[in-house]
């Protein structure tokens, strides 16, 4: 059952009640026990481009993850030219920067620079629940049939759209993500802010490097799959639904115009292979 309101949890994090040294100084506290002075095993990497209003409640809800694994958080600058490397630095978080521009280069920055044997893709304007760690990891870690993990999202209103309204937008989602599955191709299902891997076996298959008019995230599950490093898998507890803003569906002029866009993008999908991105 997915939830029709914002979890308490989640709607504390987004709170603009915290002053920056609060955020601050959670994160720092935090960070340390997640890290666990031990040799990393998850690595959380984070591309961001001009995030300084975001940024810091995205670390917020991650370092308050409940793990007993070390896990360390990378966010890669892709060129910000706002506060974003300075808020990450002062949080205690690594920081590094990628000069060219562009998502693929900032994800493929953070898989090289990343130490742990498993990679969690976020985002810098996503909520992350508690448990979403050990969720998205637990099937890699539990068997070698399992290639990479995707789970859930569901959207935090910035505009004028309801959350009432995104509840049930979201099942219809889920049902198509259900027919990708199923009957077309589940790769087009992966996001990069809510998957994970192994790191060798990306390293493996060449990073998110993909042929024009793909989608990085999509394509890396492709080629992870098709080398044989196992399945797609799907994990859909309640406890891995990672929360994100709405502003990329306001960006595209709102709601109508969105959902119009996607409904496209569903009946002229273009080239399956090449795993073309329908968020």
């Amino acid at each position: 059952m997915r939830p029709l309101s914002i979890p308490k949890r989640i709607a504390d994090i987004v709170n603009p009640s915290y002053s920056l040294n609060e955020r601050i100084k959670i994160i720092k506290e935090q960070y340390r026990k997640l890290r666990k002075d031990g040799t990393p095993v998850v690595s959380i990497v984070i591309p961001a481009y001009n995030e300084e209003k975001n940024i810091l409640q995205t670390l917020q809800s991650l370092v308050q993850n409940e793990t007993n694994k070390a896990v360390e958080i990378i966010v890669v600058n892709n060129n910000s030219t706002d506060k974003t490397e300075d808020l990450v630095r002062a949080s205690g978080v690594d920081c590094i920067l990628e000069t060219k521009k562009g998502i693929t280069a900032a994800r493929n920055a953070g898989l090289n620079a990343a130490t742990g044997k498993y990679i969690l893709n976020a985002d810098a304007d996503a909520i992350y629940p508690h448990f979403w760690v050990e969720e998205m990891v637990n099937p890699l870690d539990k068997t070698n049939k399992v290639a990479i993990t995707y789970g859930r999202f569901s959207f935090i209103p910035i505009g004028t759209t309801s959350r009432f309204i995104y509840f049930f937008y979201e099942y219809i989602a889920d049902l198509k993500r259900y027919i990708n599955k199923f009957f077309k191709e589940e790769a087009v299902n992966v996001y990069g802010f809510n998957s994970g891997y192994r790191r060798t076996q990306g390293l493996q298959v060449d990073g998110y490097n993909h042929p024009i008019g793909a989608n990085e995230d999509g394509y890396l599950a492709l080629k992870l799959r098709n080398q044989g490093f196992g399945k797609i898998h799907y994990v859909t507890n309640i406890k891995a639904l990672v929360w994100t803003t709405d502003r990329r569906i306001q960006m595209e002029g709102g709601f109508t115009k969105g959902v119009s866009l996607r409904i496209k993008k569903l009946l002229y999908p273009g080239r399956i292979n090449q795993v073309r991105s329908d968020l």
